[in-house]
Parts: structure tokens; sequence; C-alpha cells
């Protein structure tokens, strides 16, 4: 259990976690401006960050401990996966109305 608790307590899955959460209330925020929200949508969005990033970097902390050639790649995909939060974060502060650069939008 204390291996676990190691596992998903490090300041990377931290970060993550914040980031989803941040994301998932500006969502709701601009789906609601829209008059577009369903609960069963934000469950169907819970599934793929929180499975998919926290669990995926888990993976990939695992495998880094096994094999510390690859330790690199902890970091190339935290690195990954925030720059997927922001942008999906960026894309609900557009849809809330925030005017965007240009370059932001792609």
């Amino acid at each position: 259990m204390a291996q676990l608790v190691a596992l998903f307590g490090t300041p990377q899955v931290n970060w993550i976690l914040i980031l989803i959460a941040v994301d998932v209330v500006f969502g709701i925020i601009a789906a609601i401006l829209k008059k577009d929200f369903r609960l069963g949508k934000l469950a169907n969005f819970m599934v793929k960050p929180v499975l998919g990033y926290v669990l995926g970097f888990a993976v990939l902390e695992v495998v880094a401990q096994a094999l510390p050639s690859l330790a690199s790649l902890v970091t190339v995909g935290f690195v990954l996966i925030i720059l997927a939060l922001f942008g999906s974060i960026l894309n609900n502060l557009g849809k809330m109305g925030l005017s965007l650069p240009a370059y932001l939008k792609k």
C-alpha cells in the first residue's frame, strides 16, 4: 500500500490532478454558459483524463523504475500531459468567450 501511495503521491501527479480539476471546472462553466451542460457528459469526460493521464503517467513511472535507461520518458510524458491539459483549459476558456490569440487556438 505504501508503494501505491508513493507512486500516486508525486508532485507530478498532483499537478496533473490540479490541472484536471481546473479543466473540469472551466468545462462545466463553458457548458453552462452555452446551455449545453449534461451530467452524463461530465462522467464520460472524467474517464479519459483521470484514467488516461494519471494511470498512464503512473505506468511510465513504474517503467522508469524498472528500466532506469528510460527515465527520461517520465519527463517527456509529464510535459506532454501538461501541454494537453493546458490546451484543453485554453479551449474551455475560448468557449467561455475569452478572446485568445490565433496561435493558441490551433
